[in-house]
């Protein structure tokens, strides 16, 4: 009986857990060039399932189908690439991606250290002295990762390719990095991404597209009807906890009197 207990704050705890994810979602729904996130997750009868089935321990030996925990077992969290909506702005230096890309910025760390980080977000601005950078201030890097410069008092345009173009010469062509297996790509912050080992890159498919931002690709309609859910469930494994409290507590204090 008191394994029930246990099932149903294995239910809380993910619900939870789902909760915390929707509401970051819907706190960056204007972020530019945010991706929203997901949590999975796993009912007992289907891991159990799945253990049955698996035959990589050979067929005369035991099977070790681990502790008896009959609840729900939080998955991984994972990330939502789809494109999301463009918005026209009219700034030459707002940039946005029609397909899968990123782009590349030198990221400095508090203790001084730089890495290379990949973005969505192409909300960038030109400084006094010509660098092109994010807001937070990071380089934005050409192809051949080194910060972009160019004359400020000049006239820019670019182009789908993403060169930037002054007196009818190319004097910049930004960086736009694609992978092979988004899976390997760990979000650092709230916008950036690090590509961790596995990722491989390849040859983007996407254009850059000057005067236009993306923005997020969150439907605040969607992740608010979610957390109504998730609220709802949550509840049901309270009432659970409290039918089981109730029950023990007859079992305890009241039958025994009998």
């Amino acid at each position: 009986m008191v394994k029930g207990l246990y099932t149903a704050y294995t239910g809380m705890v993910n619900e939870q857990r789902r909760m915390d994810v929707l509401t970051n979602n819907l706190a960056n729904a204007d972020t530019t060039g945010f991706k929203k996130e997901g949590a999975s997750s796993q009912s007992f009868d289907s891991v159990l399932t799945y253990k049955i089935k698996d035959f990589t321990e050979g067929d005369r030996l035991a099977k070790r189908l681990g502790r008896n925990h009959p609840g729900v077992k939080i998955g991984e969290g994972y990330t939502d690439f789809s494109q999301g909506p463009l918005k026209h702005t009219e700034n030459t230096f707002d940039l946005a991606l029609t397909d899968a890309g990123f782009f590349a910025v030198e990221f400095t760390s508090k203790s001084g250290e730089t890495s290379v980080k990949y973005t969505r977000d192409g909300d960038f601005t030109l400084t006094q002295d010509g660098r092109l950078v994010t807001r937070d201030g990071d380089a934005v890097l050409d192809e051949s990762g080194s910060p972009i410069k160019i004359d400020p008092l000049q006239k820019a345009e670019i182009n789908t390719k993403g060169e930037i173009v002054q007196n009818g010469r190319v004097v910049a062509a930004i960086q736009v990095t694609d992978f092979e297996n988004y899976d390997y790509l760990v979000r650092y912050g709230e916008n950036y991404f690090e590509a961790a080992e596995g990722a491989g890159e390849k040859e983007p498919a996407a254009e850059v597209y000057s005067g236009y931002l993306e923005s997020s690709n969150i439907s605040v309609v969607t992740e608010m009807v979610n957390m109504i859910t998730v609220s709802r469930a949550y509840e049901s494994n309270q009432k659970v906890i409290t039918t089981y409290d109730s029950t023990l507590d007859i079992a305890a204090n009241q039958l025994g009197k009998i």
